[in-house]
């Protein structure tokens, strides 16, 4: 007969396999061969240079703007807070820890709320130059802030972020990734949600040859609320993937994923993997992730998997939808039959399935200018041009 006590702690220690053991020892995490769960979706032979044992080459500058009153310093590896959120996942994150000497360490002073956003420049000059970055993050208790991390230029950029968001606080991190087309990035950000707590997460991917994004969240304490979002626009030839996990680790706790993209041009390709955990301890938790892509040539692929992974069922509410679709004729027929232009219809369209996302960034120059990249992209469709030269 089946021992009870022994069942229910196995599904408390359960383990989600999209998710290996993080371990700070690159030994833990060996070159992947393709074959691997994580890894099958990842073009490993363009990727291949992000995982490699390389010096940081400096090819890479961080212009940081930020208000008086911000705790501004640098973390040696294993220094607190650097690793008390993070530990790396796969090799990549192994690399970009090992790899940096000095992580940029921000903290946003407990009760301070910052009515402008601080703001990261990350602007990459050498395609053949690798680097290796960690930004630390702490928002203390009842605090409010916003931060931007703006990437652009071409580098090999190894990218880990790790964002204490403490009882009370609230945060809103957005990752804008521009790149030039030959660029190569590989990043995981990894959050815990404090009591009370709110933190929004916005990934925002146009640029770069390679773009491959891990982003975590869990919670440190009960009533947390996480909202992740994201868009993302891939031309011909690029790759751009996100991963996403939510482990709910602690009772009273919401969570919200809604990401979009749209693909155009031969081998363009996105991924968007997402992975929600309700552990056993997690009652009265709500979740929900969606993801929408919208494919608007031939040629274009799109792979998008959610999982869901449950322990307890008392729990408020949980699911999961995704949707991948090719631009709808009866809507374009919609809009030209009532005299609006071929053009501007196919605009209104894709600028609605986009701007719902994007106004919720609540920056309006980001916003403004994120807005506009979507309208130089759909220039790209209407000419019928194959490639999204930057």
């Amino acid at each position: 007969m089946t021992d009870v006590p022994n069942v229910s702690a196995a599904l408390e220690t359960v383990e989600s396999h999209l998710h290996p053991k993080p371990s700070f020892d690159l030994a833990d995490h060996p070159v992947p061969t393709g074959r691997e769960e994580v890894w099958r979706f990842t073009p490993l032979h363009r990727i291949r240079p992000l995982l490699d044992e390389q010096p940081d080459a400096g090819g890479v500058e961080f212009t940081l703007e930020a208000p008086d009153g911000i705790a501004r310093e640098n973390l040696a590896p294993r220094q607190s807070p650097r690793g008390d959120v993070l530990v790396p996942g796969d090799r990549p994150a192994a690399l970009a820890d090992a790899g940096c000497e000095r992580a940029l360490y921000l903290r946003i002073p407990a009760g301070r709320e910052l009515a402008e956003p601080i703001r990261l420049r990350v602007e990459g000059s050498d395609a053949a130059a690798r680097s290796h970055a960690v930004h630390v993050i702490v928002a203390e208790p009842n605090s409010s802030a916003t931060i931007i991390v703006d990437h652009g230029g071409s580098a090999q950029q190894l990218e880990n972020v790790e964002i204490d968001v403490q009882e009370g606080a609230r945060l809103t991190f957005v990752s804008i990734q521009d790149w030039a087309d030959d660029a190569l990035h590989a990043g995981l950000h990894e959050a815990r949600v404090g009591k009370d707590a709110t933190f929004r997460h916005v990934n925002v991917s146009f640029g770069g040859s390679v773009v491959r994004l891990h982003t975590n969240v869990s919670y440190a304490e009960t009533g947390g609320e996480a909202e992740l979002y994201g868009v993302y626009f891939a031309d011909a030839g690029q790759h751009i993937e996100h991963r996403l996990f939510v482990d709910h680790n602690a009772p009273a706790g919401k969570s919200h994923v809604d990401y979009r993209g749209a693909l155009q041009g031969d081998h363009a390709h996105s991924v968007w993997v997402g992975d929600v955990l309700i552990r056993k301890v997690a009652e009265g938790i709500e979740t929900y992730e969606t993801n929408r892509n919208l494919v608007l040539t031939e040629g274009a692929r799109a792979d998008s998997v959610p999982n869901l992974e449950i322990e307890t069922g008392e729990i408020l509410g949980a699911g999961h939808s995704s949707t991948t679709g090719r631009f709808d004729d009866e809507h374009l027929f919609y809009l030209t039959s009532r005299g609006i232009d071929p053009v501007e219809a196919r605009r209104l369209v894709v600028m609605g399935f986009f701007v719902d996302i994007i106004r919720r960034i609540g920056v309006p120059d980001v916003e403004e200018r994120l807005v506009a990249e979507v309208e130089r992209e759909l220039t790209v469709v209407s000419t019928g041009s194959t490639g999204g030269a930057r």
